[in-house]
């Protein structure tokens, strides 16, 4: 219903138990007029307080983010020298020394 059906029934309640002065046999405008205007002032107050709770909602984003502990920033890698080409050299192995002469 909203704000504008409570205002429109609290106009149709105010004009038919204000403004007017024919009588309905078995009916009596008064009295339909006051109810229209009662309901229209719960309209109201109904439409008012659920466009507050509306208003009032709040929207947050959420934003993941993961990082690792006491880890220093990623950062590009220095371009690293031309590797040298490995060199293989080999050792002979000496003969264990000879046993000391008996006495």
């Amino acid at each position: 219903m909203g704000i504008g059906g409570g205002i429109a029934l609290i106009v149709i309640g105010a004009i038919l138990s204000f403004g007017v002065s024919d009588a309905v046999e078995g009916v009596n405008l008064t009295v339909i007029g006051y109810i229209c205007m009662g309901a229209g002032v719960i309209a109201l107050i109904l439409a008012i307080v659920l466009n507050n709770q509306r208003s009032n909602t709040s929207h947050t984003a959420v934003v993941e983010q993961r990082t690792t502990p006491n880890a220093p920033p990623a950062q590009a890698a220095p371009a690293a020298p031309p590797a040298a080409p490995v060199q293989q050299t080999y050792q002979q192995q000496q003969p264990p020394p000879a046993a000391p002469p008996a006495v």
